[in-house]
């Protein structure tokens, strides 16, 4: 057995493609449109594994669009996507620069929280051991729901 996806329903693909590629880094491996189901389905995978995720060998995120609006309610209850970052600081201040709301910053250097416009929770981890705590995280309070 192996971890092929996760399948996040969201609401508005252009904001959602914006979010996890443009401000998260991830790179979008595949698209499939379906007018007969009415929806598209988006694959992305982290940065440097392009290769590995076209041939279903990485894990992937699935974004699918259902062209009929819908509400989704209860991002949270999904739990989260989880990714590790060679330096967590340089992700949050760019996130945080980009108009997206740390909701647990990374005091400890090792664990921060963000959300994607359709509330879904991630989790973002230093890879390997975790920096020492810096300045203004160390200090920055929870923001909302994580």
């Amino acid at each position: 057995m192996k971890y092929l996806h996760t399948m996040v329903r969201v609401t508005d693909l252009d904001a959602s493609l914006d979010f996890y590629c443009d401000k998260l880094g991830l790179v979008e491996a595949s698209r499939a449109e379906n007018p007969g189901g009415r929806f598209t389905l988006v694959f992305l995978g982290a940065p440097g594994d392009e290769v590995a995720v076209r041939a279903g060998k990485a894990p992937m995120v699935e974004l699918t669009y259902n062209w009929d609006p819908e509400p989704y309610d209860g991002g949270r209850n999904f739990g989260h996507l989880a990714y590790a970052v060679d330096d967590i600081y340089a992700l949050c201040q760019r996130l945080k620069d980009r108009g997206v709301t740390i909701n647990r910053p990374p005091r400890d250097g090792r664990m921060a929280f963000i959300r994607s416009p359709d509330n879904i929770s991630i989790e973002l981890l230093q890879a390997g051991s975790a920096l020492p705590p810096a300045e203004p995280w160390s200090s920055m309070p929870n923001v909302g729901a994580w």
